[in-house]
């Protein structure tokens, strides 16, 4: 099993930017694809981005694509998300998840954090 816990979250005014944090323990073999989703009050679950950990591709969700950066340090075997250009609908709370899979479908998605809230004010 693999316990992901992420740090990072908070209040920002828009426009400003965060920085989201996820650092994995236990059996981190199992964390070959690492991502971002979120979940807006009364929506589902949705995908923001992922990273694969021996090739470091990416890929976004479109709302957040040219505004958002993942990437991963393999050593510490943590994820980042830095959000720029924040909209009050990037509110939500963010979970990061791992994966051995190269998908951006939540379900194939083994592992999950507890989540961090992010707010966006206008």
């Amino acid at each position: 099993q693999v316990q992901l816990v992420e740090s990072g979250g908070g209040l920002v005014q828009a426009g400003g930017s965060l920085r989201l944090s996820c650092a994995a323990s236990g059996r981190t073999l199992a964390t070959n694809i690492m991502g971002w989703f979120r979940q807006a009050p009364g929506k589902d679950r949705e995908f923001v981005a992922v990273i694969m950990r021996s090739s470091g591709s990416t890929t976004y969700a479109n709302a957040v694509k040219g505004r958002f950066i993942i990437s991963r340090d393999n050593a510490k075997v943590t994820v980042d998300l830095q959000m720029n250009s924040l909209k009050p609908e990037d509110t939500a709370i963010y979970y990061c998840a791992a994966s051995m899979r190269w998908t951006t479908d939540r379900a194939a998605f083994s592992s999950w954090g507890q989540g961090t809230q992010v707010t966006v004010s206008s």
